[in-house]
């Protein structure tokens, strides 16, 4: 570990399994190195400004570089820095809904410096608390709700600052075709892999797999078990466990579980992330090595993935063998969304001499993707918008241009203007300008439907009208590369 002077000394502290005998042997960890500590408090930066928090994450990532199997003992001085706390509290959204205690990232600013001080000597004490998280209900679009947390102010910047500090230790550890929520990557990054992997392997088979209520099945000890594979800092475990349990207020009566954790938090998408790395990723990778003697692709975001297979009998198995092992730990595939279909460039072929008809589709990050050719007669996985998701968009904003009928048409169109790019920016994909188009044409519609009703008289001709399109609804466009293009320069 290091002394005080920054120095290398000689003691270490055992490393234990996380795991008890007798528990899944894939969990059980790889023998790792001796624990060694990270650098200590006294060399970390005290200046107020962001590169105190910058050089912070900077020598803990030369640390894990060093040695990738260590157990990290001390981490916390990093979470309670007053840099880190500061860098923190700077990157929450500064309109967002205000928790329990009703504090707002405005009110708080007033004192910034004396709260932020007051925070950082409270999680150092050991005297902060974890409050409840306010549940509210976000429309999905197939019609359910999405149940999302709300957090308090100061619970938020914590978890920032955990994450953090975290993320520069897990990201070393989580497997390349791991994308949600991880810092650099995107819906578009697991996109273009998805796409990619089809068209260069030898994919005839895709397996298109959802955790059914993934977050609210997530088992906390598990969670702490994987873990303490990386953290052995027993404070960093504690506060975790704290806003595990810290519960959700729901119309005014408090609802805790030992299993799940809430939708919203800074802190959840890596908790969840952590728990699939041990729980799938490890396992699908060593399931892909041992098992599987055709290609075997793989693409996971959040708790949706995709998994092609070269053979049929490989992909069954698969299926039944991930089944037990979701089992194991608290999780299930949703039945109404997993299925395994036969999907690639043979697809149509082969189907065609059964008498099957068209290869099935299947969506995935809000795209169906579709067996189709090029104009040359060559096979491409066509991505399109899904049609849920274009129409479940299209009512948000009718019900919200209803809303706003009698606000002034610059305030519309910039409303509207922000929508469609929006829509643009993430749906323009190559061979998807159609279904943009579309969607910009209907947006069109609503408004001059709108802007009609907003007076008995009818006098908003079309050529004023299309002055107003003009002016601000973006057009439609193709704004992303082809995947295999972005990937040769990413790669």
């Amino acid at each position: 570990m290091m002394n005080e002077n920054g120095k290398s000394d000689n003691s270490i502290v055992p490393e234990k399994s996380p795991n008890k005998a007798g528990q899944p042997a894939a969990e059980a960890m790889e023998e790792r190195g001796l624990a060694k500590g990270n650098p200590s408090e006294q060399n970390a930066s005290r200046t107020q400004s962001r590169v105190g928090a910058h050089s912070a994450l900077e020598r803990i990532r030369q640390a894990v570089e060093t040695d990738r199997k260590q157990r990290f003992t001390a981490l916390f001085h990093h979470v309670y820095s007053i840099d880190m706390l500061r860098t923190a509290y700077y990157s929450l959204k500064r309109k967002a809904a205000a928790g329990v205690d009703g504090q707002t990232w405005q009110a708080y600013m007033e004192n910034l410096e004396d709260n932020l001080q007051d925070l950082s000597k409270r999680l150092k004490t050991g005297a902060y608390r974890a409050k409840p998280v306010s549940r509210t209900l976000i429309p999905k679009p197939d019609g359910r709700q999405r149940p999302i947390g709300v957090v308090v102010l100061e619970d938020k910047i914590v978890q920032r600052a955990m994450v953090a500090v975290l993320n520069v230790i897990y990201e070393q550890d989580f497997l390349g075709f791991s994308y949600g929520f991880r810092p650099e990557r995107s819906q578009h990054h697991a996109l273009d892999a998805l796409y990619a992997g089809i068209m260069t392997k030898k994919v005839n088979w895709v397996l298109d797999a959802d955790i059914r209520a993934f977050f609210d099945s997530l088992r906390h000890k598990w969670l702490v078990k994987f873990i303490e594979h990386r953290i052995a800092d027993r404070r960093i475990v504690r506060l975790i466990q704290k806003w595990l349990r810290a519960g959700v207020l729901e119309e005014g009566r408090l609802i805790q579980s030992e299993d799940g954790t809430v939708q919203g938090g800074s802190i959840s998408p890596l908790l969840a992330n952590i728990y699939l790395h041990y729980v799938s990723d490890l396992w699908v990778q060593q399931w892909r090595r041992k098992h599987a003697h055709g290609n075997v692709i793989v693409v996971r975001f959040a708790d949706d993935f995709v998994v092609g297979f070269e053979h049929r009998f490989e992909a069954q198995r698969f299926l039944s063998d991930l089944k037990q092992r979701f089992l194991s730990f608290g999780l299930e595939l949703n039945a109404d969304k997993t299925r395994l279909i036969e999907f690639g460039r043979f697809a149509a072929q082969n189907r065609a001499k059964r008498g099957w008809g068209k290869p099935e589709t299947f969506n995935f990050l809000g795209f169906t993707h579709i067996c189709g050719k090029t104009r040359k007669g060559k096979f491409t996985v066509l991505r399109k918008t899904m049609r849920k998701r274009r129409q479940a968009k299209l009512r948000q904003v009718h019900n919200e241009l209803w809303q706003r009928m009698h606000d002034p048409i610059p305030e519309q169109g910039a409303y509207l203007r922000s929508v469609v790019a929006g829509h643009i920016r993430y749906y323009g994909v190559p061979m998807n300008g159609a279904s943009i188009a579309v969607f910009r044409k209907e947006v069109c519609r609503i408004w001059l439907k709108v802007l009609r009703r907003r007076s008995h008289k009818h006098n908003l001709p079309w050529e004023r009208m299309q002055r107003l399109i003009a002016s601000w609804i973006p057009l439609a466009r193709v704004c992303h590369p082809y995947p295999l293009k972005r990937l040769g320069v990413i790669t």
